[in-house]
């Protein structure tokens, strides 16, 4: 059951449903076993018209909000897709805000269409394996030679960086000892991918092996002025447009990725038979999934509560993070409980939860600590000392 849905927001969630349905269960686990990039689903949801969900209407795209596009991150996420199929997408989503807020107009012409149309995708190049979230301390450098930059430097942790053709990358313009706070001298760029200039090396991790998670080591990579987003030494400023929406689409899939879990250990509860009688009649297995249920609905309405605010342009720091924080940890302890479910078969990839609980991890893990987001709160919300 899903409540308070508008109408719109109905249609929107079948619709990605219908879509999703081409893509079943053993899809996924085909994709987790062998890797491969779901191209399949991309292409599936570029020919509907998704992938331009929150693009103006000028470029392709059909101009909804953060709140529709929950929506649907949430759906893919929810279909059994998990994080394998939102993060295919998520990129598209909240990662050309900066592009569409402070790029020209002859950049949106260039830049939106390609992605909408799925011709092209793109990565998002920002944390590096020396700074962790210390965003002002990258080392990456982009210096400039006329009408040019040439970019060195390595990054980590980039989803589909072996795969994509573009990259949106922040680089820093002025070393660190020249610029009068840690948060200038940072540029973004959004450009194409030189394989020549660019090595990947695909990091070997726990889950979502369909979408590559790379370091990349940059070596001149030569970069046309025409390609750097707004004014150069502004670029964190830039990013930091993103990074709201992307905490309240993170939070949205969580819900998703927990909800498609609730719904196969409620399933296996109600089938399975011991001592003549379903587990599902027994209290110590329906109170874990009626607690799941309250808490993935209760994070849910901080999502859309963070998108609501988000798409009125109110500030909605504190609500996006808490959105993400609450969301990540419901859909964690859901997809850990149903594993316990299931017992046995909880542990056997067949029955798909097991990967529904490693998948669980990424959205405590990223794009942000769950302890960052407390010391956000604590700092502030309620207005206690910086503690870092």
């Amino acid at each position: 059951m899903v409540l308070n849905l508008s109408p719109e927001h109905r249609e929107i969630r079948e619709s990605i449903f219908k879509t999703c349905a081409r893509f079943d269960a053993d899809y996924w686990l085909e994709k987790d076993r062998v890797g491969g990039f779901p191209f399949e689903l991309h292409q599936a949801l570029a020919q509907d018209g998704w992938l331009g969900i929150c693009i103006p209407p000028a470029y392709g795209g059909t101009g909804l909000g953060i709140a529709e596009a929950a929506v649907m991150m949430q759906a893919i996420a929810e279909s059994g897709a998990g994080m394998s199929g939102a993060s295919a997408v998520h990129m598209n989503i909240f990662g050309l805000n900066p592009v569409i807020a402070f790029g020209t107009e002859a950049q949106k012409q260039r830049m939106l269409p390609p992605l909408i149309a799925g011709t092209e995708r793109a990565c998002f190049a920002v944390t590096e394996p020396n700074t962790g979230l210390n965003t002002t301390q990258l080392t990456t450098r982009a210096d400039r030679h006329g009408d040019h930059y040439l970019i060195h430097g390595a990054k980590t942790f980039i989803s589909t960086a072996s795969s994509v053709e573009k990259m949106l990358i922040l680089a820093r313009t002025t070393p660190l000892a020249d610029v009068r706070s840690r948060s200038e001298g940072l540029s973004l760029f959004y450009t194409t991918i030189d394989r020549a200039r660019v090595e990947t090396r695909e990091i070997d991790k726990m889950g979502r092996k369909a979408v590559d998670t790379n370091q990349v080591f940059i070596d001149g990579l030569r970069v046309p002025v025409e390609d750097r987003i707004g004014e150069e030494g502004k670029g964190f400023h830039y990013i930091l447009h993103g990074m709201n929406a992307e905490r309240i689409l993170v939070g949205a899939e969580a819900v998703g990725l927990g909800r498609a879990a609730l719904a196969r250990a409620t399933q296996y509860a109600k089938e399975r038979v011991v001592f003549d009688r379903p587990i599902g009649k027994n209290q110590a297995i329906q109170h874990p999934l009626a607690e799941c249920w309250m808490q993935l609905e209760a994070a849910n309405l901080m999502v859309f509560h963070a998108a609501e605010k988000f798409d009125r342009g109110e500030p909605c720091g504190a609500e996006a993070n808490a959105a993400k924080y609450l969301a990540a940890e419901a859909g964690y302890k859901t997809c850990e409980t149903a594993v316990m479910t299931h017992g046995g078969y909880g542990y056997a990839k067949e029955y798909h939860v097991e990967r529904y609980l490693r998948e669980s991890l990424i959205p405590r893990i990223a794009p942000i600590s769950p302890q960052l987001i407390l010391c956000f709160i604590a700092e502030k919300v309620l207005g206690l000392p910086k503690s870092y």
